[in-house]
């Protein structure tokens, strides 16, 4: 079911997406929810982050993709471990946006709901020459490359490696200290899911 790419990622043999599809979808997306760079009225909240699903206890159902969640990092020149962000409860998220059901984003929510327990669903745009702190997070996620290049790397502990964009679903193990670089001249964009379990 799991080929190991490394020790801390793992590639899901038991299904695959249509590239051109997810890109469509992104097309799709943007119209309805643009991304920080596109974002058409002033005062809009703007963020990198665009969340497919939501809680139902929120009144704003993109509110998932304007908060980080807890993390820890390693900022300074001390070393010393310091905690970042309130925790979040990501086992509310469990409505998908009715605004996307006509998008192919629709379908990957389900399919990806099959085999795992998820939080948070988001498409995140990595503009070019950017980068993550060095940090860890309390879950595991998947990552779903939808446009990528050579130079976008991810990087758990020591260990660095391309996600392509090939349609498959990788597990990554961010409870590890990783970050992510774009180095290209492009945006990276994926669609990375809180694991919360396995079915």
């Amino acid at each position: 079911m799991y080929t190991p790419i490394n020790q801390y990622i793992e590639r899901l043999e038991t299904i695959s997406f249509d590239v051109d599809k997810l890109n469509q979808a992104v097309n799709d997306l943007i119209k309805i929810r643009p991304f920080e760079n596109e974002a058409p009225k002033p005062g809009m909240l703007k963020s990198n982050a665009i969340c497919l699903n939501y809680d139902a206890k929120e009144l704003d159902e993109w509110f998932g993709g304007n908060i980080r969640g807890k993390y820890w990092t390693k900022p300074d020149s001390s070393f010393e471990e310091m905690e970042r962000e309130p925790y979040i409860d990501e086992s509310r998220y469990t409505l998908f946006n009715p605004k996307l059901d006509n998008t192919y984003f629709k379908f990957v929510y389900e399919k990806i709901s099959e085999f795992f327990e998820i939080g948070r669903c988001r498409v995140i745009k990595m503009p070019p020459r950017t980068t993550l702190s060095w940090h860890r997070d309390p879950e595991k996620r998947i990552h779903i490359a939808i446009k990528t290049n050579y130079g976008s790397r991810m990087f758990i502990e020591h260990t660095g490696y391309h996600i392509p964009a090939d349609g498959n679903i990788y597990l990554t193990d961010n409870t590890k200290y990783h970050t992510a670089i774009n180095g290209g001249e492009e945006d990276r964009i994926h669609l990375v899911a809180t694991v919360l379990g396995t079915k």
